[in-house]
């Protein structure tokens, strides 16, 4: 039913035109936002078709049609890469409780369609009431705009009324203005093959020719030659495609790759210029990987930013010259679909041709006889088009576009874009063509085709649904300010204060709020020059609170260049006169940092983060992370603070990576790895993201992958990293297990050594580095060969080559070595000690820790110094003892599981020297199981005893 009344009792109402892929995303990051902010909201879906989630490409009813992306790419929840993996698993369990579904495979389009509308559902009875939800079954023809919002009018003369509305018509119908009048004219011309039962009749058919004529060889052809060769199809039948250029879609690779993403930052802004660093990009990334795909996947995320710089005239140019072949790269095929696609060929059931239709005359006994443009004929009893969707969004014919292009009262409500290809839109809202955005009328997807080019795919989609979610509900239902929000001058009116980039309300003026905000997207992305950008806030306006207390905890607590005391008294002095609550809860915080009162401190932050979980800055301080050591040394609580943030941040990209990194810790490698992808689509320059990534991949063996793919990022996304030495100490990681120490050594040479790394940063990877290159290397190879125990020559017998630890020491604050105030950085430092053979300092420091009032030094970190001194001293049993005793209780020191694995690395060399293999091959049996490594494999076969010798 349809009224213009508006529906009873819950709140605003947006209507969403079009309830296939992209309306029903909308509606379902419609529900999900309402509900998570417990706001009231009625969702109108209009569109005639029965079942929501299906539209033009998910609407086949044939199972052979495929999607063109894997399972893992397509979930309809971008904070959930996994949701429609696990959705399908669960499904195929309900029939065949035996049954496995991967990842990597590519699933029935309608099965996707199935699992939208139910996800949908599931939001619904989820939002406790607070969300509203129907689906009308009419085609909207037109759109007024009224006082309080819109007015739909509908095909059959009813009246939808939202104070809102989304234009979610998804992709454009086939086009056919390149058929000749006596085809198109024809009765066996089948214009749209996605028409309901548009092909039933060409499959049931068995008179006249049996051959078909597709017009068109991309992803539609692929789909139209399956449904027109199986079984239910007669046995005859020849299936011909032609194309201009007769290109097939590429084939997606046999098993998943990681996206190499290019630096853009130097590309263009020509077109010719922009093809040229294309072609370097893919020549590049062929030769390190093998494969071109990782290029085109990278790409992918830079397509929207390079296709804003072109000009118009480039934009034309690219759509006449280019687009073809991008299309037939960009979207590629199933492997799957290519064997089958190969078969057919094979069997002469389908033939690929080059050629343009020229025209066509009907043959007595049925059918068509079309000529092409060279000359030749083919006599079939069909035509299918499948040169898929009409690019000219004013030669559809689509009721509700033409209507919103319609001019009234001098303008029109909305604008086209390029050539036709989409609307003209701001982040989103349509812009009339006067340029006003002040109609509350959203659109995505297809929609967006001009002003973003790569907009069509499930990917972007989702990503937009959920931004076109709230800032519609931003405009309908938006969330009351707190009396923060704004600050009284003169005890008159408030002023409206700059925001950062979560949202929250800056106590300083525009342009230092700039200068703030463009310090800390530089920290959530950890990037160099985080320090320079807030030291510039502060300049602009010295009273800026939040900009002095930033320097003091980033000169804290991530060895910034900053006065911490100044920057400190500075803050607090700008929050007594001119801070809002939360600047001054955030002040106090970092002054207990400073202070060192840890669990004072950190109580103190989770309770501020409790109130402002949005507070990117003292979230970033909570968490433990590459840049900061977090509130706490125990993971459980670490999981259980970022997995608690997630109503606050949704499908942030920032949020995503910090999710990603506490997924690999609980090892759970697949999600971890999807969520990472995930994020770094949205920011390619995400260190967090690409460092849950790196974790993912030496926890899964893919060490040769691991290596180049990381030096890829670093070498163009990651050029800006602040924590290079880290991603090189990654790196260096894979190549030690491949058993490349060469690579290693040239890596540390170049990347790691002093001067070019010094401070925390040298003492957590240079050092440990070269510790762990001596025990996976030299001293292995050299004690087995010895065969220990007992092998002379102190700690690690035969020749050490690897370079000399002095440097690295030298570039460390003697502090941070005798006198470390946490078990992490004690840890390194006693590592540190060892590598050098100073065994004085080692009891120091084991002595230094034992006087502490922490548990974890006192006890874990003192008894590891103890063990090192003694693998220095070549004690082996007592190392290997005092090892053994405290490894249940290292993951208390903090860090990951790669950079603690460097004591099991010391536990290793220490059995093996103290003549006790069997219990050596106990530890590198349980690590190979819970992962793949080369050279623990290689070590396992060392130390396996040598078959016995039959005597002839």
């Amino acid at each position: 039913m349809t009224t213009g009344r508006r529906p009873r009792g819950h709140g605003p109402t947006v209507a969403v035109v079009g309830a296939g892929a992209a309306g029903t995303l909308v509606a379902l990051h419609l529900t999900r936002t309402a509900a998570r902010r417990s706001t009231g909201l009625d969702i109108v879906l209009v569109d005639p078709v029965d079942r929501r989630g299906q539209g033009v490409a998910f609407g086949t009813p044939d199972e052979q049609h495929l999607l063109n992306v894997p399972a893992s790419g397509m979930t309809a929840l971008p904070e959930e890469p996994g949701h429609f993996a696990a959705w399908r698993q669960r499904d195929a369990q309900e029939l065949d409780p035996d049954a496995g579904t991967l990842p990597y495979d590519f699933a029935p389009r309608r099965q996707w369609a199935r699992y939208l509308d139910e996800t949908l559902e599931e939001a619904r009875h989820a939002s406790f009431g607070e969300v509203g939800l129907r689906h009308v079954r009419q085609q909207v023809v037109g759109v007024r705009r009224t006082t309080t919002g819109i007015s739909l009018r509908t095909a059959n003369g009813g009246e939808v009324v939202a104070d809102a509305v989304v234009i979610a018509s998804g992709l454009p119908a086939a086009g056919d203005s390149w058929a000749p009048e006596s085809l198109a004219s024809s009765a066996f011309f089948v214009a749209d093959p996605w028409a309901r039962g548009a092909l039933d009749v060409v499959r049931r058919d068995r008179t006249g020719p049996g051959d078909v004529l597709l017009v068109g060889t991309g992803l539609t052809m692929v789909d139209v030659a399956f449904s027109l060769t199986d079984q239910d199809n007669r046995s005859d039948r020849v299936v011909h495609a032609t194309s201009r250029n007769g290109r097939l879609p590429q084939v997606h690779a046999p098993q998943p790759q990681l996206a190499a993403i290019p630096d853009i930052s130097e590309w263009g802004p020509s077109l010719a210029e922009v093809r040229a660093a294309v072609e370097r990009h893919v020549a590049e990334v062929r030769a390190t990987t093998g494969d071109w795909r990782p290029a085109l996947d990278g790409l992918r995320f830079r397509v929207q930013e390079l296709w804003g710089r072109l000009s118009e005239e480039d934009r034309l140019e690219f759509l006449s010259r280019d687009a073809g072949r991008w299309n037939t790269f960009r979207h590629r095929m199933a492997p799957s679909s290519a064997v089958r696609l190969d078969a057919l060929q094979a069997e002469h059931r389908l033939v690929i041709n080059t050629g343009r239709v020229v025209g066509a005359e009907p043959l007595p006994t049925g059918g068509l006889r079309v000529s092409l443009d060279d000359g030749s004929t083919r006599d079939v009893g069909w035509v299918v088009n499948c040169t898929g969707p009409q690019a000219d969004l004013r030669l559809l014919g689509n009721p509700v576009l033409d209507d919103l292009l319609r001019e009234r009262g001098g303008a029109t409500l909305a604008s086209i874009d390029v050539a036709g290809l989409g609307l003209r839109t701001d982040e989103g809202r349509l812009v009339a063509s006067d340029g006003e955005t002040d109609t509350p009328l959203w659109t995505l997807g297809a929609l967006r085709r001009g002003e973003l080019w790569e907009t069509t795919a499930v990917p972007e989609i989702r990503l937009q649904a959920a931004s076109v979610a709230r800032a519609v509900l931003d405009e309908v239902a938006p969330l009351p300010r707190r009396l923060a929000d704004g600050r009284v001058v003169g005890g008159r009116h408030p002023v409206a204060r700059p925001r950062d980039p979560l949202g929250l309300p800056l106590s300083t003026t525009s342009e230092a709020a700039s200068a703030y905000n463009a310090g800390l997207e530089r920290l959530m992305r950890l990037q160099d020059g985080a320090e320079e950008q807030l030291r510039r806030a502060t300049e602009l306006d010295p009273g800026f609170a939040l900009a002095h207390a930033a320097l003091a905890m980033l000169g804290h607590e991530a060895g910034a260049d900053a006065d911490v005391r100044a920057s400190l008294e500075a803050a607090r002095k700008a929050a007594r006169q001119r801070g809002d609550d939360r600047e001054r809860s955030l002040v106090d915080v970092v002054g207990l940092r400073v202070k060192d009162v840890r669990r004072a401190g950190s109580d103190a932050l989770m309770h501020h983060i409790s109130l402002h979980p949005r507070d990117v800055l003292a979230v970033s301080a909570a968490v433990p992370t590459i840049a900061f050591s977090g509130v706490t040394d125990v993971q459980q609580e670490a999981w259980d603070l970022v997995e608690g943030l997630a109503p606050a941040y949704g499908d942030h990209w920032w949020y995503i990576s910090l999710l990603a990194f506490t997924r690999q810790d609980q090892g759970l490698f697949e999600e971890a790895g999807l969520l990472a992808e995930s994020a770094l689509s949205c920011e390619p320059s995400s260190g967090h993201a690409v460092h849950a990534q790196t974790h993912v991949l030496y926890e899964t063996g893919q060490h040769e992958v691991g290596r180049v793919w990381l030096d890829h990022w670093v070498a163009e996304s990651g050029r800006s990293a602040s924590h290079r030495a880290h991603f090189s100490w990654h790196a260096a990681l894979h190549e030690l297990a491949l058993g490349d120490t060469e690579a290693v050594r040239r890596r540390y040479y170049s990347q790691l050594a002093a001067p070019e790394v010094t401070g925390v940063r040298a003492l957590i990877d240079s050092a440990s580095l070269l510790w762990r290159w001596r025990t996976t290397t030299t001293g292995w190879d050299a004690a087995v060969a010895l065969g220990a125990p007992g092998a002379a020559g102190g700690a690690f017998p035969g020749e050490v080559v690897q370079p000399p630890v002095a440097p690295v020491l030298a570039a460390v604050d003697p502090a941070l070595l005798d006198r470390p105030q946490t078990p992490f950085v004690a840890l390194h430092a006693a590592i540190a000690l060892a590598a050098a053979g100073d065994t004085a300092r080692l009891r120091d420091l084991a002595a230094h820790c034992r006087r502490s009032r922490d548990g974890v030094l006192r006890g874990t970190v003192a008894t590891l110094c103890q063990a090192l001194e003694a693998t220095v001293e070549s004690r082996w049993s007592d190392a290997a003892t005092l090892i053994e005793d405290v490894l249940p209780m290292l993951a208390r020191v903090g860090g990951s599981a790669a950079q603690r694995e460097v004591v099991e690395e010391t536990l290793l060399i220490a059995l093996v020297n103290a003549g006790m293999p069997e219990r050596a091959l106990k530890v590198l049996d349980e690590r190979l199981h819970r992962r793949p490594s080369p050279l623990d494999q290689r070590r396992r076969c060392s130390l396996e005893p040598a078959p016995a010798t039959v005597p002839s």
